[in-house]
């Protein structure tokens, strides 16, 4: 209530500034970076703005509408490199663009994987990365699953990086020595021979080696792609 017992005005927090899309996306962004999607909610959003609920329906329609804003807005924070004119060395400079932000907001980053982007600031990283492979010579429709592959799995090594645990990691060298023989010892001549790399994951290297298989795997589709017969 204001200090004549009015209620405040709808849209605008508390002795803050007036509310705006912006300013919602933001802070459900904030929400997700702290405790994932699952802690999105309306109420949730309108709590940590200090409105009232239903006046962010003046800004985003529903919860839908504001997890698709906050890929875009994730998407729009990435700081996109410019084009060298090589495919494979500016494919790379994109995802390790994507990884930098995604660093920042692993828990937002899967949102790019499953939303449906129609704002401009949206589809920016997107036109950038198909406008390279474009030019390489990927047709659109290759083009387009290229992406997401790559996507996919610049994803799943970003959970898998800020999701495990110490040993893992490479850091409790003395649990990680410990793992190790447990995996020397299991009975499983494969496991056994792989123990000393299966113990740990080297994230930065798994990167980087990840990359490698799917650049290639492009630059092999598109030798490809150049052997076979036109269709007229």
């Amino acid at each position: 209530m204001g200090p004549d017992g009015a209620a405040p005005p709808r849209g605008r927090p508390r002795g803050g500034p007036r509310l705006t899309r912006e300013k919602v996306l933001e802070a459900a962004l904030m929400l997700v970076d702290r405790g994932g999607t699952e802690a999105l909610s309306m109420r949730s959003l309108a709590t940590e703005l200090g409105v009232d609920a239903m006046s962010l329906y003046n800004h985003v329609a529903n919860k839908d509408a504001v997890l698709d804003g906050i890929a875009e807005l994730f998407l729009g924070r990435i700081d996109l490199p410019e084009p060298t004119g090589h495919w494979q060395r500016d494919v790379r400079a994109l995802a390790a663009a994507f990884r930098r932000t995604a660093a920042q907001h692993p828990r937002a980053a899967p949102l790019v994987l499953t939303r449906q982007l129609a704002s401009f600031k949206g589809l920016v990283g997107t036109e950038s990365v198909l406008g390279i492979l474009h030019a390489a010579g990927f047709p659109p429709e290759e083009a387009v699953h290229a992406l997401r592959t790559v996507l996919a799995f610049l994803v799943g090594a970003l959970l898998r990086e800020v999701s495990s645990g110490p040993t893992f990691s490479g850091q409790n060298l003395g649990d990680l020595v410990e793992r190790r023989e447990e995996l020397e010892n299991s009975g499983l001549p494969h496991v056994a021979r792989a123990a000393p790399h299966l113990a740990a994951c080297n994230h930065e290297e798994e990167f980087d080696f990840g990359m490698d298989l799917l650049v290639a795997a492009l630059e092999q589709r598109l030798r490809t792609r150049k052997r076979l017969p036109r269709r007229d």
